[in-house]
């Protein structure tokens, strides 16, 4: 493990925003949304990837470019969209030009995302220890002085068992406090532990619950997932109808600003170093909207 993990942790700070709306928007307005989104005082911005949306680090750049202070993490790189080379290479290079703002969250995806870029998706933990043994033989001709740090997209314990080994630690998605703590275990108490949560800032049981359905939808149609969600003790019957009440409470955090802040605090006191919120929101301005309120709410300080 690497030693500064906890310099990893101070910049990135308790809480950042998870954000799927960015990559569908302009440049010019991620720009502008990223610069609030530091003003508001969230310690990094996290992004995705999808094979129809910005390319990863080129989209990191965008946000980089617009910030100054705040780190700006992948959530995940697929390591299928790219080779491993050219994953380390452009880490090394954002970390070079930003002052170490530059977090690569590198995950395995999902067998239908990988097969549709003609990919075999095979046994994920191998798959990812090979990538990672290519990155770390790539030597990087610029100025560098400590390569980009890297976090892994784990939920089960082998992958998390690779992330405190291989990484600075670990960005679970789509999960419980129940599973930081157990992900805080298998981990140990050092390596870094970010774990995403979804919120929707309404206080109506039936309007929020079908807004966290809609959402909740695909990733109950991946494996991944439902087979971590299992191992939690969830069973059959959650997973149906877009999942019982139970579990879309537990998954999606809903309700005034006071709710989403005690279920920030609830990972925090499970183990997690950094919680980062996805809030559901119609559009990219209507989640700024939602993250002025949490920010005004000190949720930031939780």
């Amino acid at each position: 493990m690497p030693n500064d993990v906890a310099a990893l942790k101070r910049r990135m700070g308790r809480v950042g925003v998870w954000n799927s709306t960015l990559s569908g928007e302009s440049a010019s307005f991620e720009r502008e949304a990223a610069a609030e989104v530091e003003s508001l005082g969230f310690g990094t911005l996290w992004i995705g990837e999808s094979p129809t949306g910005k390319e990863a680090l080129v989209h990191a750049s965008i946000l980089l470019g617009a910030t100054r202070r705040m780190a700006v993490a992948t959530g995940i790189a697929n390591i299928w969209a790219r080779d491993a080379t050219a994953a380390a290479n452009g880490a090394n290079a954002l970390e070079e030009a930003f002052d170490g703002r530059f977090v690569l969250g590198l995950g395995v995806s999902h067998a239908p995302a990988v097969e549709m870029r003609g990919h075999d998706y095979r046994r994920p933990v191998s798959a990812m220890r090979d990538y990672l043994d290519a990155m770390d033989a790539t030597e990087y001709g610029g100025p560098l002085s400590e390569p980009a740090p890297r976090l892994l997209a784990a939920l089960r314990p082998k992958m998390l068992e690779l992330a405190a080994q291989r990484s600075y630690g670990a960005h679970p998605y789509f999960v419980t406090p129940e599973h930081t703590a157990r992900a805080r275990a298998i981990l140990g108490p050092d390596p870094m532990l970010a774990p995403e949560q979804t919120v929707v800032l309404d206080t109506d049981p039936e309007r929020a619950r079908q807004t966290a359905r809609r959402f909740m939808s695909l990733y109950l149609s991946l494996p991944n997932y439902v087979n971590n969600l299992r191992d939690l003790g969830w069973e059959d019957k959650d997973f149906a109808d877009g999942g019982s009440d139970a579990l879309v409470d537990a998954i999606v955090a809903w309700g005034d600003p006071e709710t989403i802040i005690e279920r920030v605090r609830a990972h925090l006191d499970a183990g997690a170093d950094h919680v980062c919120i996805q809030p559901l929101a119609g559009s990219a301005r209507e989640t700024l909207e939602h993250l002025r309120i949490l920010a005004h709410s000190d949720v930031v300080s939780s």
